[in-house]
């Protein structure tokens, strides 16, 4: 439900309330929070909410280290895990400087702006996620052991599966918040789970990614094991995948583009780009451990099933025509990475672009059958560095303070 200033005040009184938390994110993607009381939530809807944000990666030094927190009611949910009396909810928040400036970092507002930019152009992207983890068990003190809760495989069932109950409840826990999950198994490697979602506007598909993390976090510590959403948790077994399923729609009803054409166009966009793109879309060292093994993609290629190449168009028709975009990780901040893929798209649409002929044979890295004209994804972080810093792409949307933050991130 879409709430308005008014009926967030409303529901604050009627329901009990006690906490409101103000979420945003770091230039990372880690989620933050500012809990405020009830009585401070008419001035924070017509002022802001000033915090100081000097230890917050990205956002500042200790002599300019003040912003504002600007919360917005359309994307109020409760936390489900707090008590019923005395409920806490949650908003997420725009950043402004204390004149009302935009904050450059603040990477939610960039990906608001690249939602207006399309519509400009007169197109519509949406998007549904797939977030992959892990589930370790933890010993009597608490404490990570490293071993995974099952030794099931892809799409197995209880007792061999035993995530099956945390999945369960994440599903539901979600529900409860407004996000719908569309399905949930378990993964190929040993403790490893997904779940993906139902196809949403941008902005609201990033919200859900990082809602989708706390709530697994969540849920994994109140069943006594541990999540691991990093990219390589275990050398021999797959790695985590925050998959993207995107498709585009034009806004002129009277035009020529059929939805195949506007999608062809947009994989070519995305290909011609995803080399500059990586350092965000796998922010990590370990994130090239991943690339190029256990059908994670290491070409920049695409297919029209083959889940070894970087996108895959999954058979589907209609409404359900999308493109699966299968490099990135879930350590990449999601608003920066729909983003990238928005402005991306638009720049195969605009230029026409056609993707190529589709490659169907599996390959990594290391296999001599890669063709010789496919282009390889970067092949360790420092590389994705490199690119990212000299791409005219890049550069154009991707603002310069948080580019220079990613370029001179150790890893």
């Amino acid at each position: 439900m879409n709430y308005s200033k008014e009926e967030v005040i409303q529901y604050v009184k009627e329901e009990d309330v006690k906490f409101i938390r103000l979420a945003f994110c770091d230039v990372f993607g880690k989620q933050k929070n500012i809990a405020i009381m009830p009585e401070e939530l008419p001035g924070a809807f017509e002022s802001g909410v000033p915090f100081d944000a000097s230890a917050i990666a990205g956002f500042g030094e200790d002599n300019h280290s003040d912003l504002l927190l600007h919360p917005e009611p359309e994307t109020l949910s409760p936390l489900p895990w707090r008590p019923e009396h005395g409920r806490v909810i949650q908003m997420f928040s725009k950043i402004t400087h204390m004149d009302g400036s935009p904050f450059p970092c603040d990477t939610r507002s960039l990906l608001v702006r690249a939602v207006e930019d399309a519509e400009k152009a007169g197109y519509r992207f949406t998007f549904g996620a797939e977030q992959e983890f892990y589930l370790f068990k933890m010993d009597e003190n608490g404490e990570v052991t490293g071993e995974p809760c099952d030794r099931a495989g892809y799409m197995d069932v209880a007792p061999e599966d035993r995530g099956e109950n945390v999945r369960r409840e994440i599903c539901l826990t979600l529900e409860k918040m407004g996000v719908r999950p569309q399905s949930s198994h378990h993964e190929e490697g040993p403790g490893q789970n997904m779940i993906d979602f139902c196809f949403t506007d941008a902005v609201r598909a990033a919200d859900n990614a990082m809602t989708f993390q706390r709530v697994v976090k969540t849920v994994a510590f109140r069943n006594g094991v541990a999540v691991d959403l990093s990219p390589k948790p275990l050398e021999e077994a797959p790695g985590n995948g925050f998959h993207i399923n995107m498709s585009v729609e034009t806004l002129d009803h009277e035009s020529p583009n059929n939805d195949e054409t506007l999608l062809q166009h947009m994989i070519a966009g995305i290909l011609e780009n995803v080399r500059g793109m990586t350092a965000f879309l796998n922010p990590s060292k370990e994130s090239y451990k991943r690339l190029g093994r256990h059908k994670a993609p290491g070409y920049v290629t695409w297919s029209r099933q083959n889940r070894s190449q970087l996108i895959r168009v999954p058979a589907a028709a209609g409404k359900r025509r999308r493109a699966e975009l299968r490099s990135p990780d879930p350590e990449a901040n999601p608003y920066l990475a729909l983003t990238l893929l928005i402005y991306a798209g638009l720049f195969g649409i605009k230029r026409q672009l056609n993707p190529g002929e589709p490659v169907d044979v599996s390959f990594s890295r290391e296999n001599a059958e890669a063709p010789v004209l496919c282009g390889k994804l970067p092949e360790s972080y420092r590389e994705a560095r490199g690119i990212a810093e000299n791409d005219d792409f890049i550069k154009e949307y991707i603002p310069a303070e948080i580019l220079k933050i990613y370029c001179n991130r150790e890893g």
